[in-house]
């Protein structure tokens, strides 16, 4: 219950945070105005003797929010992809937030696993293994099929670990309340929005029905990718509870001198995972939103492993269109047609001027196109681009900002491998090939299809609409609800038109 109640996890959490020297760091980043910091300041330094002690090896940020637990773990893990709240620099401090903790018994994860699957363990499996890793919600363990002798991995959520979630979140809303009552200056950085973010990302970890759900999906996705594979999802096996997926076998993709060992080609590997995260975003709108080097394997055959899909992202098609002509102009260093598809996509307000929008895109791109091509960064020139487009009104987008902050990891994961590799050359072809395919005559005619196919599933309610819209016409003075007819007529028209072209497209080509 969000009450005062709180008020002592809020004292304990500032406490932390002064005791680790976080407290100056966390307002900074946040630019909190001055009643903001007074009030920070007077839950937490008082009290300083009952923070918890961090790792001192750490970031202070960093060091904080370990010492405080799982939630807080998880609190940092999605802040550190919203570089437009905190800003960059202690997004990069989060960003390498550890998250291992003491695992639990392994005695406790089998009863987990009895309870949620219903069935003694002996039945499921033959062998099961202690913790092989731990993590803020859940860990893993290393298992054998009792009927095949397969190797899977199983992920059991933590006991009791959604209630905890929960106390935590209570007391993280309660902070963005006071927020907004006690410091309205600092409504511009959105703490409820904040909130609710984080808390429909954990609602969704701790409901492993879901991760299994997306790793299904993403493996339909990408199936034909040569060089690519997702350990198979064991729905049989897998529950809410827990998740069971076919064991990942091979090199870890951060090791490089094991890599070297096995024969594999670092340089086509960097080049590799860079294609596959650009063609799963533009192509797919569905793509892995945590790929660093902790959840990629290389197999044996030198197919890319990847697993953990708890953070995925979604774009939807017109979204990924947008992107890809704003990636493709900049490649061109066509600034002016950049800032037209800013313009043409809402995304900047049209009172603003485009051709000094496209000075300022200018002086966005010509800098990183002036550096040797080893060091010319896609996820650098994304967020410049964020901030400029900031700056003439652009409103935030959390899929963007998710898929910039998953591209400098990408990035970074490609450059371990091979230092030299050229990003802007393995990106064009991608996105070339999805400009082609998505903006051209044949995507035009599949968008016209797409539409008639829609109208027509409402062809049963076609007279319906056609007479109210007649009557509305034939009596001025009738009240219709609004919309009704002022969108019946585009939409019949369009249909109309959308079939007709579709029909001679079908003749023709």
């Amino acid at each position: 219950m969000r009450g005062p109640h709180n008020i002592i996890r809020l004292i304990r959490t500032g406490a932390t945070l002064e005791r680790n020297g976080a407290m100056a760091a966390v307002l900074d980043a946040f630019d909190a105005p001055r009643p903001l910091r007074i009030l920070a300041r007077a839950l937490g330094k008082p009290f300083q003797w009952l923070g918890f002690k961090g790792d001192p090896s750490l970031p202070p940020a960093t060091r904080a929010l370990m010492a405080m637990g799982p939630a807080y773990i998880k609190f940092g893990q999605v802040l550190s992809t919203r570089p437009d709240v905190v800003g960059q620099d202690l997004a990069d401090q989060l960003r390498v937030l550890q998250d291992q903790l003491p695992p639990f018994p392994r005695a406790v994860a089998m009863r987990e696993v009895e309870k949620e699957l219903g069935r003694p363990l002996p039945e499921m499996f033959s062998e099961f293994s202690e913790p092989i890793a731990a993590a803020s919600i859940a860990q893993v363990h290393r298992a054998r099929l009792a009927d095949s002798g397969e190797d899977v991995a199983v992920k059991v959520l933590r006991p009791g670990i959604e209630r905890a979630f929960r106390k935590d979140v209570d007391a993280f809303y309660f902070a963005a309340r006071i927020v907004d009552l006690f410091a309205p200056g600092a409504r511009r950085l959105r703490p409820m929005e904040v909130i609710e973010h984080f808390d429909g990302v954990v609602r969704g970890e701790l409901d492993l029905r879901l991760e299994s759900a997306a790793a299904s999906e993403f493996a339909d996705n990408t199936k034909e990718d040569a060089g690519f594979r997702l350990p198979p999802v064991r729905w049989s096996l897998s529950a809410r509870r827990v998740m069971t997926l076919g064991w990942a076998d091979g090199v870890p993709l951060g090791d490089n001198a094991a890599l070297d060992a096995a024969g594999h080609n670092r340089r086509d590997l960097g080049e590799r995972v860079l294609r596959l995260f650009l063609l799963h975003a533009l192509r797919d709108g569905f793509f892995h939103a945590d790929m660093h080097q902790g959840n990629l394997k290389v197999a044996a055959d030198g197919d890319i492993i990847a697993y953990d899909f708890g953070i995925m992202g979604h774009i939807d098609e017109y979204t990924r269109r947008v992107y890809a002509e704003i990636l493709f102009g900049f490649i061109r260093r066509d600034y002016k047609r950049v800032a037209e598809v800013h313009f043409e996509a809402g995304y900047v307000p049209a009172t603003q001027d485009v051709d000094e929008f496209a000075r300022a895109l200018r002086a966005v791109g010509e800098p990183i196109f002036g550096m040797d091509a080893t060091h010319i960064s896609m996820g650098r020139l994304l967020s410049y681009l964020f901030e400029v487009t900031e700056r003439f009104g652009m409103e935030t987008r959390t899929e963007l900002i998710l898929l910039q902050r998953t591209m400098v990891v990408v990035e970074g994961v490609a450059r371990s491998l091979d230092p030299h590799i050229n990003i802007w050359q393995v990106a064009r072809p991608v996105v070339e090939d999805y400009i082609k395919q998505s903006i051209g005559p044949r995507a035009v005619l599949a968008d016209l299809g797409k539409t008639a196919l829609v109208v027509a599933r409402f062809g049963p309610r076609l007279p319906d609409l056609v007479e109210r819209a007649l009557v509305a016409q034939s009596q001025p003075g009738l009240v219709e609800k609004p919309g009704r007819s002022a969108a019946f007529w585009p939409a019949l028209g369009g249909a109309l038109i959308g079939g007709g072209v579709v029909l001679l497209a079908s003749l023709f080509i």
